[in-house]
C-alpha cells in the first residue's frame, strides 16, 4: 500500500501527460503498481486486518458467569484465572470487567482516625453456600479491626449467640496480642437488647460483664449510622469481596484456616488505601498499646453454653448430639466448643471430649456411655437411662410344615 502523498503526485503526473513508464520512474515503484492505481479510478483502500486473540479469551466465559454472581471485584478475579493458567495482566482484565460492573452508590461520612492501642471495631457478616447436598447452609463471619494499624481477624462461625461472640472476642484478642481500650459496635442485640423510651441502651448483662471482666470500655454506632464505624464495615466487605467468593472448603475448620491464611498472605500485607502502609507493620506498634488479657479461668464460665443432658444421654449443641456418662441424664452441663472438638463439662469436671460433628444430626457417643446402667429394675428405681429389653422365645418349625398351611389356604 502507497502513502497517500505518492498516490496524490501519481494522478497530478497522469494529469500532465507522462506516462506509465516516466510516472514508475520518477516516483520508484514499478509500472504494475502505477497501472494497478491508474485502472482502480480511485485510492485503494487497505484491508482490514484480522483481530488478534487476547489472552483474556479463554477466560471471558468464566468472567461472565463470575461477573453474574456478583463477583465484580478485579483482584479476586485475577486470583482466580491466574490460578488456571492466565498470564495476561490486570489492565487488560480491568478494561473488560469495568464496563460490566454494577454500579453502587456511595454515600459521604466524615473520617475519625484513632491512636494505636485505642480501638477496635467489631462487626457480623453473613454468607450462603451449597452444601454437598445441594442445601443452602448459612454461616456468620465475626470480624474484628484495630482502627489504628487496620490489622484483621476473622472466624466464621455456624451460631451469632451471644456466647459464640464473646469467644470470637478472646479469639481475636489473643490473635492481636491483648485488647484495645474500647470497642465499637452497630446496635446488635447481642450488646445491647432494645432502647427503652428515651432512647437510652439497655445492655445485653452478659456482654457487659464479660467486657467488665476482659477490661475494655463498649461503644456503640450511632442509631441507622453504621459508617461511624467504617473501617470494619469495609473490613466486612473485603472480607465478602475478596475472600469468600474464591472460599474452597470442606468445612467449617478448614474454611477458617483458610480465612486466616488469607488474612496473613493477603489482607494484612497488602498495602492500605488510607494509612498507605501495611497492616502488618502498623500492629506492632498497635500491639505496644494493648492490654493484657485476664487469666483464662475468670473467663471460663462466658464461654460456654449450657445444656440440659436429655432422657438418652446425650447433649444437643450446634445441631448434632453428643453423648455424656449415662449417670448425667437430665443434668445442666457445660458445652465449650474448640476447634475441632468440643468438650462438655459439668461445673470443673470434663465429662466427655467429643470431634466436632460434620453434619447435622450426627450422634456420637462417648466410650463407656452406658456401663453400669441397670436394666430390668422396678420402675421406680430405674434410671432415666434404663431401658427394658424384653426376651420373646420363637418357636422354630421346619419349611415343610409351613408349605403344608400355603397348600391348605390356597386350595380354599
Amino acid at each position: 500500500m502507497l502513502r497517500g502523498g505518492k498516490v496524490r503526485a501519481m494522478y497530478e503526473l497522469k494529469g500532465t501527460g507522462k506516462s506509465i513508464r516516466g510516472i514508475a520512474r520518477e516516483l520508484g515503484i514499478s509500472r504494475n503498481t502505477v497501472r494497478r492505481y491508474l485502472r482502480a479510478g480511485e485510492v485503494p483502500k487497505a484491508k482490514p486486518r484480522p483481530r488478534r486473540g487476547s489472552k483474556l479469551d479463554p477466560y471471558k466465559a468464566y468472567l461472565e458467569e463470575r461477573l453474574s454472581q456478583g463477583v465484580d471485584n478485579c483482584v479476586v478475579l485475577l486470583r482466580e484465572i491466574r490460578a488456571e493458567g492466565y498470564t495476561g495482566g490486570y489492565t487488560i482484565l480491568k478494561s473488560f470487567v469495568e464496563p460490566r460492573r454494577r454500579r453502587r452508590s456511595n454515600g459521604a461520612t466524615m473520617r475519625y482516625e484513632t491512636a494505636p492501642g485505642e480501638q477496635a471495631q467489631v462487626d457480623f457478616g453473613q454468607y450462603t453456600y451449597l452444601t454437598v447436598e445441594g442445601k443452602p447452609h448459612r454461616v456468620w463471619a465475626f470480624v474484628m479491626i484495630l482502627s489504628w494499624s487496620r490489622a484483621t481477624y476473622v472466624e466464621f462461625v455456624e451460631r451469632a449467640d451471644t456466647v459464640t461472640f464473646l469467644r470470637c472476642h478472646v479469639h481475636a484478642f489473643e490473635h492481636f496480642g491483648g485488647t484495645p481500650r474500647r470497642c465499637l459496635y452497630d446496635n446488635t442485640k447481642l450488646v445491647v437488647l432494645r432502647r427503652d423510651g428515651e432512647g437510652r441502651p439497655v445492655w445485653n448483662e452478659r456482654f457487659v460483664d464479660f467486657a467488665a471482666t476482659v477490661g475494655f470500655d463498649v461503644k456503640l454506632c450511632r442509631v441507622y449510622r453504621a459508617q461511624t464505624k467504617g473501617k470494619v464495615e469495609r473490613g466486612v466487605g473485603y472480607v465478602e469481596h475478596n475472600f469468600w467468593p474464591s472460599a474452597r472448603f470442606v468445612d467449617l475448620a478448614d474454611l477458617n484456616r483458610q480465612g486466616m491464611q488469607w488474612v496473613a498472605t493477603v489482607a494484612d500485607v497488602r498495602i492500605h488505601g488510607t494509612t498507605h502502609e501495611r497492616p502488618v507493620d502498623r500492629l506492632e506498634k498497635d500491639r505496644a498499646h494493648l492490654g493484657l488479657l485476664p487469666e483464662p479461668s475468670r473467663l471460663t464460665h462466658f464461654l460456654r453454653d449450657e445444656r440440659k443432658v436429655g432422657r438418652d444421654g446425650f447433649v444437643r449443641y450446634a445441631g448434632a448430639w453428643y453423648g455424656v456418662p449415662w449417670r448425667w441424664a437430665g443434668s445442666i452441663v457445660q458445652v465449650e466448643p474448640t476447634g475441632d472438638l468440643v468438650s462438655i463439662f459439668c461445673g470443673e469436671k470434663r465429662l466427655a471430649l467429643h470431634p466436632r460433628a460434620q453434619r447435622e444430626g450426627q450422634r456420637q457417643t462417648v466410650p463407656g456411655q452406658w456401663e453400669g446402667l441397670p436394666l430390668g429394675c422396678d420402675k421406680r428405681q430405674r434410671s432415666p437411662l434404663a431401658f427394658q429389653v424384653a426376651t420373646v422365645e420363637v418357636e422354630q418349625r421346619s419349611l415343610r410344615e409351613y408349605a403344608t398351611v400355603v397348600e391348605e389356604v390356597t386350595s380354599r
